[in-house]
């Protein structure tokens, strides 16, 4: 571990070393009167070089000096919860341990903040700060892509409240002639894959909490991850939880209830808990392009599924983006951000463990009445209260959607949103479950 002594020892080398090789560079060159001048500049040039770059390595040493002092306050902290095994085990030779045991349901939760070129991202880090309960339990690493200075001066302004680190290689990246538009995904992709990299390599961290520099966090988004963490380590067919809804638009979300939970079979992004574990399985095929995409194939998703809220946890504020607005002016500006703070850490989410929710939850869709997408846009049949609207194909599943306002695309066959095929909203006031039939038998990747 370094010490703050050796990082001072540190500087005074490559003080030294970059002053020995100036003085190398003037024993060795030719002193004629005629290079007189053309050596004076070289020598400045190279003076200020050397400037440059111990400014540079002060800014590293100072960063490695915040990472190991978070490390030390990490590992006082896991001490505390779990003293050392036996001398005689040696963790080298040590049986690999399952997923449920190797990770404690009080291990740290860092929350990793992707920014690049917006400095409104102190919007998010504002409202991470003022509602964390615990610095050490969730501390927050903001990884910074694009070289943006207004954005850096933000992000250093908060000092020791934060760790502030910067992925190395600004580089374009080369893409197939007809991806020349979509190089901010490409880059976006790179930067994923080096962050998570940082905090899961380097930090060692063993579960994080992603979001990005335009979300806006609710009161009670630590409290939820908190609750649910749990049940990430002890369902294996969970592989995420979530704080977006897509659907989540305030007149489809039943915001007197925003303590329901859903398992939902796509991946939502957007404020998102992972383990360490799935980084160990995604990161050697982690795509160049279109990650969240990509996480929705079923090559990745292997028939798992993830938490997410009826109201949303996170919100977005950043209409500037790589897609241009569009989507956010359509849809994403609409979604409701839960106010109220729901204390689910004292709750029993154990409903949400798949064999008991796959029963309730099918029960529960398939006892309430049919309706015809008419009937429920004339408004009829009020006193049935929950409703169920069915489809058979992809056509009608996207009819119908469109029709009751529901986010109508489908990833490899999966309806935002869905599970089992169900989704679940409010389309006047009333419950809704657009469906496919009882007998339905999964997904159809074509359906896309």
């Amino acid at each position: 571990m370094l010490k703050k002594s050796s990082l001072v020892l540190w500087g005074v080398v490559l003080f030294v070393a970059w002053n020995a090789l100036i003085l190398f560079f003037l024993w060795t060159r030719p002193q004629s009167l005629s290079d007189h001048g053309r050596l004076t500049e070289e020598v400045i040039r190279l003076a200020q070089d050397a400037e440059s770059e111990l400014e540079h390595q002060k800014d590293l040493l100072q960063q490695i000096y915040r990472y190991s002092d978070l490390w030390r306050r990490r590992k006082a902290g896991e001490a505390e919860l779990h003293p050392p095994a036996a001398a005689s085990v040696q963790p080298s030779t040590a049986a690999p341990l399952s997923r449920h045991s190797q990770i404690s349901p009080d291990a740290v939760l860092p929350v990793l903040v992707i920014a690049c070129d917006r400095s409104t991202v102190r919007r998010c880090l504002d409202k991470l700060l003022h509602y964390r309960p615990s610095p050490e339990r969730f501390p927050i690493i903001v990884s910074q892509d694009c070289g943006h200075d207004e954005t850096a001066r933000v992000i250093a302004s908060y000092g020791d409240a934060i760790m502030h680190i910067k992925q190395p290689n600004l580089s374009d990246i080369p893409v197939p002639t007809d991806h020349r538009k979509f190089q901010g995904y490409y880059k976006i992709a790179r930067h994923y894959h080096w962050a998570l990299s940082q905090v899961f390599r380097t930090f060692q961290h063993q579960a994080a909490i992603v979001v990005e520099d335009d979300l806006e966090v609710a009161p009670d988004f630590f409290e939820y991850f908190q609750a649910a963490f749990p049940l990430l380590l002890a369902d294996p067919t969970l592989w995420c939880v979530s704080a977006w809804n897509d659907n989540g638009k305030e007149q489809m979300v039943d915001a007197a209830h925003p303590d329901l939970l859903y398992r939902t079979d796509f991946f939502p992004g957007l404020g998102w808990l992972l383990l360490s574990d799935l980084w160990n399985e995604l990161e050697p095929k982690w795509p160049k392009a279109f990650w969240d995409d990509w996480m929705r194939q079923p090559e990745q998703r292997q028939g798992r599924s993830c938490i997410r809220p009826e109201v949303s946890r996170t919100m977005t504020f950043g209409r500037k983006g790589v897609s241009h607005g569009q989507f956010f002016d359509q849809h994403l500006k609409f979604i409701k951000l839960n106010d109220r703070f729901v204390p689910f850490t004292q709750m029993d989410l154990s409903y949400l463990k798949k064999n008991e929710y796959d029963r309730s939850f099918r029960d529960q869709v398939y006892a309430a009445p049919e309706l015809r997408v008419e009937e429920l846009q004339g408004n009829q049949r009020r006193e049935l209260g929950t409703v169920r609207v069915q489809y058979t194909t992809r056509d009608s599943f996207k009819a119908f959607a469109k029709a009751l306002g529901v986010m109508d695309d489908l990833k490899s066959g999966v309806p935002r949103a869905g599970y089992r095929g169900i989704v679940s909203f409010l389309y006047r006031s009333r419950r809704v479950y657009l469906a496919p039939p009882s007998d339905w038998i999964g997904y159809d990747p074509s359906w896309s």
